[in-house]
């Protein structure tokens, strides 16, 4: 069994990836983060920081990043990536989430969001498609470590 944590190098995602860490040793779990990176999207890849401006998209590059971010924050997780189309929707990056969680039995899945959870729903929210399936329970963390809300 396993906490799941979607993480792409967000400050949400870390105070999630960071939750999941915490508990793990509780009830002897191991923890999971899954980035899902579009193929050769260099827009993509730079909004979220994973790239420098005008650099070109480099899969290896990427993943070693969020990898290394991962191990930053929690030494002892395993990181894994999938990949999916150039486009990008709420669905492309939640299905394959969802199908790595449930394949690796995940128990929670940790969902770092300052929306996700909320009574309104955007339908771009991926942290919404990742909450609805009822194979694992799951953590919403909406607030910041101290030293990241600053």
């Amino acid at each position: 069994m396993t906490f799941v944590v979607p993480f792409d190098g967000s400050a949400y995602a870390e105070a999630a990836l960071v939750r999941a860490r915490e508990f793990a040793p509780a009830v002897d779990e191991t923890v999971q983060a899954v980035t899902v990176v579009p193929r050769n999207n260099a827009r993509y890849a730079r909004e979220r920081g994973w790239l420098g401006p005008g650099e070109p998209f480099d899969l290896d590059a990427v993943v070693d990043t969020l990898a290394e971010q991962v191990h930053e924050v929690a030494p002892l997780a395993s990181f894994h990536h999938e990949t999916c189309t150039r486009e990008v929707s709420g669905n492309t990056i939640a299905r394959p989430i969802r199908k790595f969680a449930r394949q690796e039995g995940a128990t929670m899945v940790f969902i770092g969001s300052d929306s996700a959870g909320r009574l309104t729903r955007r339908l771009s929210s991926v942290g919404e498609r990742v909450s609805a399936d009822v194979a694992y329970d799951v953590v919403i963390v909406r607030r910041l470590p101290e030293s990241a809300a600053q």
